[in-house]
């Protein structure tokens, strides 16, 4: 069990054993554990609901259900050192948009499979650090500007051209405004751009050294693809979603960190 684990030390000179927790993993393994469960009892439950028969017959005539998808999220970078993670500062977001088609089953109309094609983006902030994306260097560098200068604000952007495919449930498919709605799926992705983006530099001491921004683009240390698992519940147009990237943001050799994208945020579906 994750909570047992414990790494014994021996000293040299009185042989006597210290304890080391890994609380943060073990807490952190926990919560993806629960998340899953959560899910997946979610699902069960809605797959018993929509396999209960109806005398009504559902008319799909005229009918929107998610064609189109906006998505507004939270960022985070999974397993990135400390010495990375600590200076991610402020407001970390993304911003996926999606046009898909949805297929209805034949024998239950409350089930359909959606698939389609669409922008994903992702925007890092970094505080007194800098990126060399734009590098020559084997390994990509991240560099701590505490005692530099520095950019007042300072981010990393990727954006992917994406494919998007869901397994969808609708409680009411004949009335997607009033219905309970529930999505689990996948989605691949193109690297289309990266780059960094700092504006007005400025010395260790806080004056202003220059004005304006300055960009770095190189998609040379990223993966040219990737994918997630998505979820999402709406009630209507509106709901939350998260997507979890299986694959490393970076390429293997050329960054040490297995930094993997969560996005989690609200959802508007609709037409």
């Amino acid at each position: 069990m994750c909570n047992n684990l414990i790494i014994y030390k021996l000293y040299s000179l009185n042989k006597k054993p210290s304890f080391l927790f890994r609380s943060y993993f073990c807490s952190l393994n926990g919560i993806m554990n629960r998340i899953f469960l959560a899910f997946a009892f979610a699902l069960l439950a809605i797959i018993g609901n929509g396999q209960q028969k109806s005398d009504k017959p559902i008319d799909l005539g005229g009918r929107a259900n998610d064609h189109f998808i906006l998505q507004v999220s939270s960022d985070s970078w999974l397993e990135a050192p400390d010495s990375i993670g600590s200076r991610i500062k402020g407001f970390n977001r993304g911003l996926n948009i999606y046009f898909m088609l949805d297929k209805p089953f034949k024998s239950n109309k409350k089930f359909s499979i959606g698939a389609g094609i669409g922008i994903g983006s992702s925007h890092i902030f970094f505080s007194n650090m800098q990126i060399g994306v734009g590098g020559t260097t084997q390994e990509l560098t991240f560099t701590a500007t505490d005692s530099s200068a520095n950019f007042k604000k300072y981010k990393l952007a990727t954006s992917y051209l994406e494919i998007p495919l869901e397994f969808r449930f609708s409680s009411k498919p004949d009335d997607p405004n009033k219905s309970l709605k529930f999505a689990i799926g996948l989605k691949g992705g193109l690297l289309v751009n990266a780059h960094t983006k700092g504006k007005d530099l400025e010395s260790s001491g806080g004056d202003r050294l220059l004005n304006g921004v300055q960009k770095q683009s190189s998609k040379e240390y990223f993966n040219s693809s990737r994918l997630a698992l998505t979820t999402r519940f709406n009630y209507g147009v509106w709901g939350l979603f998260g997507s979890y990237n299986l694959t490393p943001l970076f390429k293997s050799g050329v960054a040490s960190q297995d930094i993997r994208l969560l996005q989690v945020g609200a959802v508007i579906s609709g037409l």
